[in-house]
């Protein structure tokens, strides 16, 4: 991407944060800009690579690279937590996010990251499975239920999909039933779970340490 503020320019150390305004001098002809964003200026929540490009431009260049596992969300209650989720798996690059249940969900804790995922909804955990079958994806479920190992000394398949229940009641036993693997968070203090969002990030960020490092 063309520097749209060359080293004659002063940097601001807020135009990360706060975004950048119109482009300064000459527009760039690719296509992949935004002329709306090159006149009004990028206050999106992008890295500066991305800066005035267009969305579809952003979601293409991520397909390039994204990592071969994705996040499966059971949404039966509203869940707060799943955009929250969905926020950490476009940190993490994730492949795909796959919503179980309710069509609807609370974008808020997305930040907008949702219009750079594919997400993919399923009305049921049957139909889950089966779109995991039919491309030999293995679910990995994330709940501390007896018979669950520690993710800290589990490694986790390079391609999967990470399954996580509803805040408070976790995974539903049929997610259970359909998942290979079972893993849980080790705790030290005395409460009974992590909070859902975390767990997840927690959760991705080791399959990055355990295959993209």
């Amino acid at each position: 991407m063309a520097d749209p503020f060359p080293p004659s320019t002063p940097r601001s150390p807020e135009l990360s944060t706060n975004g950048v305004g119109p482009w300064p001098g000459e527009w760039p002809t690719d296509p992949r800009y935004d002329p709306e964003l090159l006149e009004r200026g990028d206050s999106r929540n992008v890295v500066d690579e991305y800066r005035y490009w267009t969305v579809e431009a952003i979601v293409a260049d991520l397909d390039l690279r994204r990592h071969p596992f994705s996040v499966a969300i059971e949404n039966w209650q509203h869940d707060m937590n799943i955009g929250s989720i969905v926020r950490s798996a476009n940190a993490f690059l994730a492949e795909t996010v796959h919503i179980v249940g309710l069509r609807r969900w609370n974008r808020r804790g997305a930040m907008v990251t949702d219009r750079y995922q594919h997400v993919i909804h399923h009305p049921t955990v049957e139909d889950l499975v089966t779109w995991a079958r039919e491309r030999d994806v293995p679910l990995v479920g994330i709940d501390n239920r007896p018979g669950s190992v520690r993710i800290e000394t589990t490694q986790l398949p390079e391609r999967c999909i990470l399954l996580f229940g509803s805040e408070g009641p976790g995974l539903t036993d049929e997610a259970i039933a359909a998942c290979s693997t079972l893993v849980e968070i080790g705790q030290y203090g005395s409460t009974r779970s992590i909070n859902a969002s975390a767990a997840a990030a927690i959760v991705m960020h080791t399959w990055i340490e355990q295959h993209a490092l």
